[in-house]
C-alpha cells in the first residue's frame, strides 16, 4: 500500500489514491455568500493537481453564524439562486475521477464581531482573544438547536443534489459542533451538555438525519479534534469515545486535527497561545515527527475501525507511505502546499519529487526579533497571521486565474488580506 493505491470506503465509494486536499478557507463568496464562477476556477484547478478528495472551504448553514464575510452559506430561502453555479463547481472539482466533498460547519462563538456580536453557541462562554473582535454569544435554545439540525441535514441534500460527491461535518478547530463537545465551552445542564454523550448529541442526531437524506452510498466524513490542546477542554479520552460514537453511526472517515482558535495548533504553531497557563504542552518527540496527529492516530486504531485521514505536517513520501504502510491512518490530508502548488501531488504521485514545499519555514516578517521565533508574543502572532493571510491570498489568486506570487511578501499579504475582509464586511452590512 502507498499512497498512490486506490482505497474503498465503507459505503462502497472507491478513491483513486490516499491523497486529499484538506479543507482551507477560500473566502471567495459573493455579498449574498454564494458561490461564484472563482469557485469553479480554482476547484477546476485543484482537480487536476491528482488529489483522490478535494475537501471545500467551509459552506456555512446559516449565513448569521459564519467564519468570515466570504464563506459561502446555503440556507432554505435564498439556496435557489446559486444552485447553478453549485452544479458547475461541483462538475469542476468532480474531474478527473476525483472525488469533491463538502465541509459543512457553523461558526458559533467563532462568529466575528462585525458580521454578528451577538453570535449563537452552546453556552454564553466568549471567545477572547488579543486584538480580535467576537461578540457575546447567546445560548441557544432547543428550537435553536433544532433548527441547526435541520440546517445541517439541508446543506447535506442540496450537496448531493448539485453533484458534490461527499460531505464532511466540521467538528473541529473551535466551530459550533465542537464546542458542543468541549465542556470547557457547553455549560449546559440539559439534555445536550454535561456528559460527553450529551455533549454529542447534537453532531450525532446530525449524522443520522444526514444518513437517512443521503442514502447508504454516500460518504459522510467528520473533521474531529484529537484534542483543544487546552486543560479543561475537549481531551484525548473525551474523543476517542466520541470516535466510537462515529464508529456506530457509520460514518465512512474521521480526519483527525486538534486546536482552536485560542490554541491555534491547527496552523503548526506550538507556541502562540491565548492563555499559556491552559495551554497543553506537547512533548518535543511528538512535535518532531512529520504529522501533528499521528500519536493519537495511533491510540484511536485501537478504538475503532472507521478509516482515519490524518491532517497537518505531512511532506514527504517516504513519510506518507510510513504512515499508510503501518496503517496508522488511511488517508493523508494535505493543505498549505497546494495553495502555492496546486499541481504538486501529481509529481509526488509519480515519484518525480519526494517532498512537498514547506512554505511557512522561510515565510517570516522579519530576522531576529521579527521573525517567528520571536521572544514576543505579538510578533509570534503576527508571523502566524501573516503566514496565514500569504496563503489565503494565493488562494484567491488562483480564484481569479492567476499564478500564485511566491514572492509577495507576508506582511503586504497580512495588510492585503485585511483590506479585502474589511471590503467584504462592508459590503454584507
Amino acid at each position: 500500500m502507498t499512497i498512490g493505491s486506490n482505497f474503498k470506503l465503507p459505503c462502497g465509494v472507491t478513491l483513486k489514491n490516499r491523497l486529499c486536499k484538506a479543507a482551507m478557507t477560500e473566502g471567495i463568496a459573493d455579498s449574498n455568500n454564494f458561490a461564484t464562477q472563482r469557485h469553479v476556477n480554482l476547484y477546476k484547478k485543484w482537480a487536476s493537481g491528482g488529489a483522490g478528495i478535494l475537501l471545500s472551504g467551509n459552506v456555512q448553514v446559516d449565513r448569521r453564524c459564519m467564519e468570515g464575510p466570504g464563506n459561502v452559506a446555503i440556507e432554505k430561502n435564498s439556496y435557489l439562486d446559486q444552485v447553478e453555479t453549485l452544479k458547475k463547481w461541483a462538475a469542476a472539482g468532480t474531474r478527473n475521477n476525483t472525488q469533491l466533498w463538502m465541509q459543512i460547519s457553523h461558526a458559533g462563538r467563532q462568529t466575528p464581531g462585525d458580521l454578528n456580536p451577538n453570535p449563537l453557541s452552546p453556552s454564553s462562554v466568549q471567545l477572547k482573544i488579543p486584538s480580535a473582535n467576537y461578540g457575546v454569544p447567546i445560548p441557544m435554545t432547543v428550537d435553536d438547536i433544532e433548527d441547526v439540525i435541520e440546517r445541517f441535514i439541508f446543506v447535506a441534500k442540496v450537496a448531493k443534489e448539485t453533484g458534490f460527491t461527499g460531505i464532511q461535518l466540521h467538528s473541529a478547530h473551535g466551530y459550533l459542533l465542537s464546542q458542543f463537545l468541549s465542556p470547557d465551552i457547553n455549560l449546559r445542564e440539559d439534555e445536550w451538555g454535561g456528559s460527553i454523550e450529551n455533549r454529542s448529541r447534537l453532531m450525532l442526531r446530525i449524522i443520522d438525519g444526514c444518513r437517512a437524506e443521503l442514502g447508504d452510498d454516500f460518504p459522510i466524513s467528520v473533521k474531529l479534534n484529537s484534542t483543544d490542546f487546552q486543560k479543561g477542554g475537549f481531551s484525548n479520552n473525551d474523543s476517542i469515545k466520541v470516535a466510537q460514537f462515529l464508529n456506530n453511526a457509520g460514518v465512512d472517515v474521521i480526519e483527525i486535527s486538534g486546536g482552536t482558535y485560542e490554541q491555534p495548533r491547527l496552523l503548526g504553531f506550538d507556541e502562540i497561545s491565548v492563555n499559556k497557563d491552559r495551554s497543553e504542552v506537547r512533548k518535543p518527540s511528538t512535535i518532531a515527527r512529520e504529522a501533528y496527529f499521528l500519536d493519537y492516530a495511533d491510540k484511536i486504531q485501537e478504538a475503532i475501525n472507521i478509516p482515519l485521514m490524518v491532517t497537518g505536517g505531512f511532506r514527504t513520501s517516504v513519510g506518507m507511505n510510513a504512515a499508510i504502510k503501518s496503517k496508522i491512518c488511511d488517508l493523508i490530508g494535505v493543505g498549505r502546499p497546494l495553495c502555492a502548488e496546486p499541481l504538486v501531488l501529481n509529481d509526488l504521485l509519480a515519484g518525480t519529487i519526494q517532498e512537498l514545499p514547506s512554505f511557512e519555514k522561510t515565510l517570516q516578517i522579519g530576522r531576529w526579533w521579527l521573525s517567528p521565533s520571536s521572544p514576543f508574543l505579538l510578533i509570534q502572532a503576527l508571523n502566524a497571521f501573516s503566514q496565514q493571510a500569504w496563503f489565503y491570498i494565493q488562494i484567491k489568486r488562483m480564484a481569479d486565474n492567476l499564478q500564485p506570487n511566491l514572492k509577495l511578501p507576508i506582511f503586504k499579504a497580512f495588510k492585503e488580506n485585511k483590506k479585502l475582509e474589511k471590503m467584504m464586511v462592508k459590503e454584507l452590512n
